[in-house]
């Protein structure tokens, strides 16, 4: 139960985890380009990649770089562009793109614009975005620009806009390939539209003719309706278009079979995926370990985790993450300490999603006390705990009917983030425990802690007037406490204010 307050930041972990990985490739990428022409270590690519703060000025740097005698090619710039990008570096990506385009001596291309488009969607929003589209020469609003403004829809998931956008470009003739229809695509699959998808294929088939992402979008389809037979014909259909499927193709076909229970067939694409892993696409291996996992194979998870580390020097947070939630999964506790010591010793991220692995584990086995020492351990570390940690704690403090540090660690929670997106099912079973216990005390703080974070609802005042209700006691002023929270009474409300107003009244609390 309590894992799955862990896996929403495994993929998540996965992405931010490489990225220092792919700065380092980034800098030897620039680097290897630029001392083929001569230019030695120092070159413009590798002081703009270095540049890392987003305080620091890439226009800067390129203004002192043309100072110093140097000249700024078009195409090393767009080299750096790419690489920025794939770091997540938007900001000193987009100033580039800006630089360039006040230069009477660089001609860009539509290409370069939808990728500046882009980039001010990432960094100034969709209004500029948008603005910058309009204002673009009536030649740049091409086939480029318009499937980056596309692309930009897709990601804030404005199926209007970007449905009337996909129209346009049909009638403009800018739908000749799958592109468009691969965004359209993974908008209506997560927004859950899957409705919609058979007529965007019918149309894509009509225009131009499936990539291999369309079939991955397609398998993924199948996997979120556990359709193994739909997979079947489109994995068949791939091949009879001969492309060549990848490791995603794999682990979606891979993932269908074992929740099918078909393990041979599992296993056939599981020895297919590994063959497709590699040093080019790194984040495969964790899925092969997740994937080894959920077949119950520790055997497979050792000899990939082997493998792992053969091809890389060192190992990145989201897989020691991935390996250490695996060995969890599969009962090896002594294993998955080892192997987080090993992280202890070697990262110096201060990342606590590792440690919330191990955290997790321990209260699921009800040892809080060994979770208590080791969350003690967290902190002497100089590890920052996280959302997810206060919301381990709180739940582990609830087995245990531990409710000041229930209250205490969900206040830290709530109050660790700066947006608190509620998780219902926690506050419902704290607020459980707490009628249960008749513990009105517990809910004032309770409900104190819920209205600084904006969420107060008519059904946390029925909490609390039930929790005062099994105290046998009367709360004070709930009725004006709602009205000046905005909160409007119900039928149950009112049931339990007229129950609670015959008991006796209740100290006043001092959390009012």
């Amino acid at each position: 139960m309590l894992m799955r307050c862990v896996r929403a930041s495994l993929f998540a972990a996965r992405l931010f985890s490489t990225e220092a990985a792919a700065a380092k490739k980034a800098v030897t990428t620039t680097e290897g380009a630029d001392k083929s022409g001569g230019g030695g270590r120092d070159t413009l690519g590798y002081r703009l990649i270095g540049l890392v703060y987003p305080k620091r000025s890439a226009v800067v740097t390129i203004r002192k770089w043309k100072e110093e005698g140097h000249t700024v090619r078009k195409y090393e710039l767009n080299r750096v562009v790419r690489e920025l990008r794939k770091l997540k570096r938007y900001k000193h990506a987009l100033e580039i793109c800006e630089w360039m385009r006040l230069q009477q001596d660089i001609k860009l291309l539509p290409g370069d614009y939808a990728i500046h488009l882009d980039l001010i969607a990432k960094v100034r929003g969709l209004a500029s975005a948008e603005k910058f589209f309009e204002d673009l020469p009536d030649k740049m609003r091409g086939q480029p620009t318009c499937t980056a403004l596309l692309h930009t829809y897709v990601q804030n998931k404005l199926s209007a806009k970007a449905e009337a956008l996909m129209e346009k470009m049909s009638e403009c003739g800018f739908v000749k390939y799958p592109l468009p229809y691969n965004h359209m695509l993974s908008l209506y699959i997560s927004e859950g539209q899957l409705e919609k998808v058979p007529g965007i294929v019918k149309e894509l088939k009509k225009n131009a003719s499936p990539d291999l992402v369309t079939y991955n979008l397609l398998l993924s389809v199948c996997a979120s309706q556990n359709n193994i037979e739909t997979a079947g014909k489109i994995f068949l259909e791939l091949k009879k278009a001969k492309i060549e499927p990848d490791w995603v193709t794999y682990s979606a076909l891979t993932n269908l079979y074992i929740r099918g229970k078909q393990f041979e067939n599992a296993k056939s694409t599981l020895n297919e995926m590994e063959k497709k892993a590699s040093r080019k696409n790194r984040v495969a291996y964790s899925s092969l370990l997740s994937l080894h996992t959920n077949m119950g194979d520790k055997d497979g998870v050792q000899q990939i985790w082997k493998k792992l580390k053969s091809c890389f020097r060192k190992m990145n947070d989201a897989e020691y993450m991935c390996m250490i939630s695996s060995l969890v999964k599969l009962g090896d506790f002594e294993e998955a300490e080892k192997l987080y010591n090993e992280w202890e010793s070697v990262s110096g991220s201060g990342d606590a999603r590792v440690p919330n692995i191990l955290l997790a584990a321990y209260i699921n086995r009800d040892q809080m006390e060994i979770a208590e020492n080791f969350y003690q351990r967290i902190v002497q570390k100089g590890i920052s705990p996280c959302y997810t940690t206060w919301e381990l704690l709180t739940w582990g403090y609830l087995k245990k009917q531990q409710i000041e540090k229930v209250l205490d660690c969900f206040k830290q929670a709530v109050g660790s983030v700066k947006k608190w997106n509620p998780n219902d099912r926690l506050v419902g079973e704290v607020f459980k425990k707490l009628e249960e216990l008749g513990d009105s005390e517990g809910v004032e703080k309770l409900l104190v802690i819920l209205r600084n974070a904006g969420h107060v609802s008519t059904k946390v005042y029925n909490s609390l007037l039930r929790a005062y209700a099994k105290a046998g006691k009367m709360p004070l002023i709930v009725a004006e406490r709602m009205q000046k929270d905005n909160v409007p009474l119900d039928e149950e409300t009112h049931k339990l204010i007229k129950l609670t107003s015959k008991m006796c009244v209740s100290e006043v609390s001092s959390s009012l």
